[in-house]
């Protein structure tokens, strides 16, 4: 366990690369313990950087995160649900196994998550959970079919706002981002100049644009509830 107790930690999920890189490297800036999780996530040289492979739709997986965070740190202060799926396609198309991957990682691996860590969240003095949602959930895009995007992330929407009231008297804010399309490696750049033209304000985001959202949602002590959209205007219209 971490010889300094006051250090606050920090659990982001999808975090091998994209915007869950981004995160771990801006949290570690802010001085925070990182406990950080994806299917292909490599050990880290940072003595405050824990990692843990696994499947985070895998309940066995989200133990694993909470009791690593605990082990090393004794705490948890934040948690970060950046991993995701999104599959596009039209609405006949999907299949039982998309359903399945789409429902694992957006919705289970939220819940059993912040589930599992609210009690250390509680025990911290109070806490955050921010997910990474899409703006797809408030403004859908008909060259976009997506819908089992924004039944996953839309529900987390709607779960953000139920846990932010439910824990507002007990310190742990819960927010959203609610990013557009960004450019991170699960897009091919070959593809940019379509992803360009779908954001009013003319380009696609950077992981930077998400990972300051995210920063700034983590200052904002008076913030709670909040779905951020990060979106290049998509979610005032087209």
């Amino acid at each position: 366990m971490s010889t300094n107790s006051a250090q606050k930690v920090v659990v982001i999920t999808g975090a091998s690369q994209g915007i869950g890189a981004g995160l771990v490297e801006a949290y570690r800036k802010l001085g925070y313990g990182v406990v950080a999780t994806s299917r292909s996530i490599a050990p880290s040289d940072d003595p405050d950087v824990v990692t843990v492979r696994g499947d985070i739709a895998d309940k066995a997986t989200t133990d694993a995160v909470v009791t690593a965070a605990l082990d090393r740190f004794g705490r948890i202060d934040t948690v970060v649900s950046n991993a995701g799926v999104f599959i596009a396609k039209p609405y006949t198309d999907y299949t039982a196994e998309d359903y399945d991957l789409v429902f694992g990682v957006n919705v289970a691996g939220f819940f059993n998550l912040t589930q599992r860590a609210m009690p250390h969240l509680l025990a911290s003095g109070g806490g955050h959970i921010v997910s990474i949602t899409t703006s797809f959930v408030d403004q859908p895009n008909s060259n976009v079919p997506s819908v089992l995007a924004s039944l996953s992330k839309g529900g987390l929407t709607s779960a953000t706002k139920s846990l932010a009231i439910e824990y507002a008297n007990r310190g742990v804010r819960v927010n959203a981002v609610a990013p557009g399309i960004i450019k991170t490696p699960m897009h091919s750049p070959d593809y940019y100049p379509t992803f360009d033209a779908l954001h009013p304000v003319g380009r696609m985001g950077e992981t930077s644009d998400i990972v300051e959202a995210v920063l700034f949602l983590e200052s904002a002590p008076f913030v709670t509830g909040e779905i951020l959209h990060v979106d290049g205007g998509q979610n005032a219209g087209h």
